[in-house]
């Protein structure tokens, strides 16, 4: 019987269910949590597949899910493309594959580690900052800093003058931050991705941080041209479960927020009807790969990219 094994942090709807999923499947397929101890450099892995939800906060998953993945293992979300998990990166990547996005700028650092001497190390970098100028490439004001590595709405900032933003900005420390185009959007969606196939697109109020269900909140064409650009991002991105955000200012989907590779899929955030559609597309995908292996080292080429 093959094995699919769990790698979760402190979520509690989301893991049980799809255990419970894929034992009602029959489909000689089991999943359980993974349990670690330490991992020795020849270890072999006894999973088929691994689902990967909390490797970025705890940095040991990450090493051992790189070394399954040279065991042959498929894991979700494949280790070597969080790598790519930028914000700046991502407006690059979205320009690149022709998907519209607010304009961006990354910034140089505020703050850096002591071994840094600012006037020995840092000879590349202008100072002091242009702000004006910044704040032209993005469209003028108000703008949006954020944490280029950030999540969760953590670190995001809208800034109506130069002053607000050099303020916040001199308050990021050791963070690698971007100023962006403040979109004015009419509509907000955000779309659940699996398997570089399935998406959900989701109407969501990113002010009050929740999902309304409401089957009917994008017209035919707009919504296909979210559901083709979402998947144009997965897969160019390498994801198998991941959220794509997209702010909609007259007419136009604007890629916001796409490299999520461990979206949200609570209970209470989702509401029961996307949950129970975010239970059975992963263990639809989860079986699929089990039987089916994706061979995740021809990816780390990232060829998808380009």
């Amino acid at each position: 019987m093959k094995k699919i094994g769990l790698l979760v942090g402190r979520e509690w709807s989301w893991p049980p269910a799809f255990i419970e999923e894929i034992r009602k499947r029959d489909a000689d397929v089991q999943a359980e949590y993974v349990k670690l101890g330490g991992t020795g450099m020849d270890e072999p892995i006894p999973y088929a597949v691994l689902i990967d939800r909390i490797s970025h906060e705890v940095p040991y998953y990450r090493s051992y899910l790189k070394h399954a993945v040279l065991q042959g293992v498929t894991v979700v979300n494949n280790p070597f493309m969080w790598t790519a998990d930028d914000k700046f990166f991502g407006a690059s990547l979205a320009t690149k594959l022709g998907i519209a996005h607010p304009k961006t700028v990354a910034l140089p650092n505020k703050d850096y580690v002591p071994g840094i001497v600012p006037n020995e190390s840092l000879r590349n970098l202008i100072y002091p900052l242009d702000w004006q100028a910044i704040v032209d490439r993005v469209g003028g004001l108000p703008c949006i800093l954020k944490d280029a590595h950030g999540g969760g709405w953590r670190g995001v900032y809208v800034c109506h003058t130069i002053d607000d933003l050099i303020h916040n900005y001199n308050q990021s420390g050791l963070l690698t931050m971007v100023v962006q185009e403040y979109i004015r959007f009419d509509h907000y969606v955000r779309c659940l991705c699996i398997g570089r196939e399935q998406v959900m697109p989701m109407r969501y109020d990113p002010h009050a941080r929740k999902y309304i269900v409401d089957h009917d909140h994008l017209g035919r064409s707009l919504g296909q041209r979210v559901v083709e650009d979402s998947l144009k991002l997965v897969r160019a991105l390498g994801y198998d479960m991941n959220s794509v955000e997209w702010a909609i200012r007259d007419g136009v989907p604007y890629a916001i927020d796409f490299m999520n590779p461990a979206p949200d899929m609570d209970l209470y955030s989702l509401t029961p009807h996307y949950f129970d559609w975010a239970v059975r597309a992963m263990a639809d995908m989860a079986i699929r790969y089990a039987h089916n292996p994706r061979p995740p080292l021809a990816e780390i080429r990232w060829s998808q990219l380009f």
